[in-house]
């Protein structure tokens, strides 16, 4: 899988994500501080990450600052992208199956080494649920995109 990733800093964390991402057999595409050179602001990079998901040039995307707060709001901005904050391996659950959440976001203040893996392997290994009303509220954010809240 193709992952784009991005971080405002460069933080131990976000190596290890970028590190075991690479171990578990994926191609990261790195953005901010990640990327010597790239703006590393919140913002920028994090949308960076975020319109490759919804231009199809990445499957999935993980993006982190210091609460992860900042980086969701910039990628949920983008259009086709559901961004979650996950700070456990049961959210990241949930957000992967209950909501279709194609960007994860992360605090690299809370995220210690550990709990980095149990999000990544609750995250990767969830699909997303084909309940109708699961399904319905996915297709409801997407008309959200559109500028359109009606069924």
């Amino acid at each position: 899988m193709r992952i784009s990733v991005s971080s405002d800093m460069d933080e131990p964390v976000a190596r290890r994500l970028v590190g075991e991402l690479r171990n578990r057999g994926h191609e990261v595409l790195t953005h901010g501080a990640l990327n010597p050179g790239a703006d590393a602001q919140w913002a920028v990079c994090s949308e960076a990450a975020a319109r490759e998901v919804a231009e199809g040039t990445a499957d999935q995307a993980i993006v982190c600052c210091w609460t992860g707060t900042g980086a969701s709001i910039a990628a949920n901005k983008v259009p086709g992208v559901r961004a979650a904050l996950c700070t456990d391996a049961y959210t990241a659950d949930g957000a992967r199956r209950w909501n279709d959440a194609n960007v994860l976001a992360l605090s690299l203040r809370l995220t210690s080494e550990p709990l980095l893996k149990e999000i990544l392997d609750a995250w990767f290994t969830a699909e997303a649920s084909t309940d109708a009303e699961d399904r319905e509220n996915v297709a409801h954010v997407a008309r959200l995109d559109l500028g359109r809240s009606v069924p």
